[in-house]
C-alpha cells in the first residue's frame, strides 16, 4: 500500500475535504486577547487582530485526532513528555449571543510532542515512532462561567510541512461539533517558536515551515492566531478566544 506523509495528506485534503470534515466555524477574537494580561516575561509577539463578532474558517482535524477525547477529561496533558512548560487558557465565546461567553462548551485540544510526534498513531509512513498505546498531550475540559478551559502542557514541536500549531475541537453541552479548528502562533526572531526551538530538545528551525506556507495556515491566521508571552527558563502562557456558532 502506498504510503504518504502529513504534508501529502493534507494537500490531498483540499477545500472539500476541508469542509467535509468541519463545517461548523469559529473565530479568534484579538480584542479580547488583548484585554488580558500578557505582560509577565519576555514578550514572544502576540500577532492577534481584531475581527468582531464573526466565525472563521475551521480546519482539518486530520490525521490525528483523539480517538476517544471522553476518556481524556483532564486539564494536565504532559504525561511523560518533555519540554518547556506552555499554560494554554482558550475563551470560548458564541456568535449567536453577541459573542456572550460560552458556559458547559466541551473542549478537545491535543498537539505534537517535541519531537513532532502525536500519541495514539505511529508506525506508519505519516509517523514512524509508534504511539499507539499512549495518550499524551491530549485533553478535554469544559468551559467556566466565563467561557475558559485551561490546559497545562509543553510547547509543540513541529515536523515537515506544518508550522506549530494546536488542534481544537469544540462540542455544545449535548455533544454536538460546533467546530475543528487549529491554533497558529507567531513567528519572528523573537518569537517564542524561534526561543523554543534553540532551546534543549529541541530540533531547532532548520526546514520548518513558516505560516506564509502551512498547508493548513497560509491563507492567512488572523483569525486562528494566538497571543503568546513569557520565556524558556519560566515557561510561555497562550491565550487565544474562540468563537463559535452555538
Amino acid at each position: 500500500m502506498k504510503t504518504i506523509d502529513r504534508k501529502g495528506f493534507l494537500k490531498s485534503l483540499g477545500l472539500a475535504g476541508v469542509t467535509a470534515i468541519a463545517a461548523p466555524i469559529l473565530i479568534h477574537c484579538g480584542s479580547d486577547d488583548d484585554s488580558m494580561d500578557t505582560s509577565s516575561g519576555n514578550s514572544s509577539g502576540s500577532g492577534s487582530s481584531t475581527t468582531g463578532c464573526s466565525v472563521t474558517n475551521s480546519e482539518t482535524e486530520g490525521p490525528f485526532p483523539t480517538k476517544s477525547p471522553s476518556s481524556l477529561v483532564q486539564s494536565n496533558i504532559i504525561s511523560d513528555r518533555t519540554g518547556v512548560p506552555l499554560t494554554i487558557t482558550l475563551t470560548i465565546q458564541n456568535v449567536n449571543a453577541s459573542c456572550a461567553n460560552l458556559q458547559g462548551a466541551l473542549v478537545d485540544i491535543w498537539h505534537c510532542d517535541k519531537d513532532g510526534n502525536y500519541s495514539e498513531y505511529g508506525g506508519t509512513g505519516m509517523q514512524s515512532a509508534n504511539y499507539t498505546s499512549v495518550h499524551f498531550l491530549r485533553g478535554r475540559q469544559t468551559t467556566d462561567a466565563n467561557g475558559n478551559v485551561s490546559f497545562t502542557s509543553i510547547f509543540p514541536g513541529w515536523y515537515n510541512g506544518r508550522a506549530t500549531h494546536i488542534h481544537v475541537h469544540v462540542y455544545n453541552t449535548s455533544g454536538q461539533s460546533l467546530l475543528v479548528t487549529q491554533i497558529a502562533f507567531p513567528e519572528g526572531s523573537d518569537s517564542a517558536v524561534v526561543q523554543v526551538g534553540a532551546s534543549t530538545g529541541y530540533k531547532g528551525m532548520s526546514g520548518y515551515t513558516y505560516n506564509s506556507n502551512d498547508n493548513v495556515f497560509s491563507d492567512g491566521t488572523s483569525n486562528e492566531m494566538s497571543s503568546i508571552s513569557g520565556s524558556v527558563s519560566g515557561g510561555f502562557s497562550l491565550i487565544h478566544t474562540i468563537k463559535v456558532s452555538a
